[in-house]
């Protein structure tokens, strides 16, 4: 039988990461849990001998069951019936074996019936299930939305809501519209209050809503009448069950075929106000999306896990001119390649979830008690990291997924261009990666920040100062001069001080810092594993001939060339 957790030993490597101690030590607050919940664990080692096999279990049901729906989700896709949505039969089958094994609410705490379980873990449940099926995760990971309720909502809010997500209530964020798509100030859905009923009533319309039928939905509404800002907008609960939502229409999309994206129509739909009025936009979506941009990482990484399997049992098996196409040139240069984008994309994702872990465990142990100066300067450093890492690795593994889902077609030739093989719908289900929960180009907006505080600078330089193998300081030396080729590359364009030129160079900047930090990463897991080191090789040679054109084109540009790029209107 097959299995998507024990076939990749990748995983088990990143779930035993140095930091994953002292996460685990904060989320399970120094082991007390035990005295009050029967499953908490012990300690670290029963943690993670917890997170194995309950991951186990997720690679199980992914190898022998998701995997093996996604052809027919793909062909029968879900379906509107009555104002509702109606899944196809395998998306049925697979809620239910990941509810029957009690995979939701694994993030959540004890005293709602979650695991508490940290990130990390449930982030690789994330990348297990994409590789399984890309779409279905749209399904099964929007349980991530729950994490909002749990930092933003009351107690009782919580006490009704979050239980039902760990019992197996599946989830939506309403924030998108017609007229509102990345411009999430432009909202107009109306919440009003109803004074005689006491109670919020939502009506307008949201569009590409992912799983807009969700039984539980956390929705962005105007309720500040007169305003057209995001001063004016606040995040709302809405129930499924108290009805007041009907779906239009489910798009009909290119990939992703499984996952229900839906037109919903608004009318007098009760709701509950999350947290204080105003803040919808400014403090509670933002959280929303960074979690949601983590989720897509993992998508992306699980996608290129999938893209890369199937190039290379294909490769193996495929004889073109007497021998297997693996032994080209061409090709294995391409796999190589493909391997080494999946392992830096995959580093990059565990290191920003280990940076959210120790910033959100630190927020929410800081609820509880007053923290010591250390503890807030910890939680504060680990915020900032969270934060520019979060646009990086969802820019950086979504193009990746791209492109490997692209290479592993090219790889099959005309078969990959046929449905008799999985990589055209990986190929379809990739592309989305990087346009949803905001483009590559919104990804960038929100890194360079990154860049231009010295954010990614300092990181780097941390990593530089870790001790490595002799054998790897030529790796190592490597990378210092890149470095320093970034470092000249974020001078020459701040220096001068012009927006629009910073703006210009962004994406070529946020590259920079991406391509050296996956490589320093990999250079630390290698240091760690051994088996990292073709991959470390393969990606550090490609990423210096990125970040070399990158500084070249940079140090021959001159504030006056970007108007070349500019088109009259």
């Amino acid at each position: 039988m097959a299995n998507y957790y024990t076939d990749n030993s990748e995983l088990k490597f990143h779930l035993n990461h140095p930091l994953m101690k002292e996460i685990v030590r904060l989320k399970e607050r120094e082991y007390t849990f035990k005295d009050e919940f029967d499953f908490a664990p012990l300690d670290y080692e029963d943690a993670i001998d917890s997170y194995d096999r309950v991951l186990e279990v997720v690679g199980e049901i992914c190898g022998n069951i998701v995997s093996e729906n996604a052809e027919s989700i793909d062909a029968e896709g879900p379906e509107v019936i009555d104002g509702h949505v109606k899944y196809a039969r395998g998306t049925e089958e697979n809620i239910k074996a990941l509810n029957q094994a009690g995979l939701m609410g694994m993030s959540l705490p004890y005293k709602y019936e979650g695991l508490n379980f940290p990130i990390v873990p449930y982030i690789m449940a994330a990348d297990i299930v994409s590789r399984a099926d890309a779409g279905f995760v749209n399904i099964w990971g929007l349980q991530d939305c729950a994490e909002t309720i749990n930092e933003f909502a009351s107690e009782e809010q919580k006490e009704k809501y979050l239980p039902r997500v760990c019992n197996g209530d599946t989830m939506a964020m309403d924030l998108t519209e017609p007229d509102a798509g990345s411009d999430l100030q432009a909202v107009q859905l109306k919440a009003t209050w109803n004074e005689e009923k006491q109670v919020w009533l939502l009506n307008g319309v949201k569009r590409f809503i992912t799983n807009g039928d969700g039984d539980i939905s956390l929705v962005l509404a105007r309720s500040e009448a007169g305003t057209s800002d995001g001063r004016g907008l606040s995040m709302y609960i809405y129930d499924k069950q108290s009805g007041g939502v009907t779906v239009r229409r489910i798009e009909h999309k290119m990939g992703i075929i499984g996952s229900p994206t839906c037109e919903l129509v608004f009318k007098d739909a009760p709701a509950e106000l999350v947290g204080s009025r105003k803040m919808g936009l400014i403090k509670y979506v933002m959280a929303l999306m960074n979690g949601a941009r983590l989720g897509i990482a993992a998508q992306s990484v699980g996608v290129c896990e999938a893209a890369y399997r199937e190039a290379l049992e294909y490769a193996k098996e495929r004889m073109q001119f007497g021998k297997a196409i693996i032994k080209f040139p061409a090709v294995y240069e391409m796999l190589s390649l493909m391997k080494a984008k999946l392992d830096a994309s995959r580093t990059l994702l565990y290191e920003t979830s280990r940076f959210v872990d120790m910033y959100k465990t630190y927020m929410h142990i800081a609820e509880e008690r007053k923290l010591e100066k250390e503890e807030r300067d910890e939680m504060k450093k680990y915020q900032r990291l969270a934060d520019i890492f979060t646009p990086l690795v969802k820019g950086m593994a979504s193009e990746y997924s791209n492109q490997l889902a692209y290479d592993a077609v090219q790889i099959h030739g005309g078969s990959g261009f046929m449905k008799d093989y999985p990589v055209e719908r990986i190929y379809r289900d990739a592309r989305i990666t990087s346009i949803y929960e905001g483009t590559t180009q919104l990804q960038v907006v929100a890194a360079i920040r990154g860049v231009t505080t010295g954010g990614y600078l300092n990181q780097i330089r941390a990593y530089e100062a870790e001790k490595v193998s002799p054998t790897l300081e030529h790796l190592k030396r490597t990378l210092i001069i890149l470095t320093a080729d970034y470092e000249e590359a974020v001078k020459k364009v701040t220096a001068a001080g012009d927006n629009e030129f910073v703006d210009f160079h962004a994406r070529r900047l946020v590259e920079m810092a991406g391509h050296i930090i996956m490589s320093y990463l990999l250079l630390l897991d290698t240091n760690r594993e051994a088996s990292f080191l073709k991959s470390t090789k393969n990606y550090i040679a490609f990423a210096k001939a990125q970040v070399k054109a990158h500084a070249e084109f940079i140090r021959a540009s001159e504030l006056s060339d970007v108007g070349d790029y500019k088109f009259e209107m």
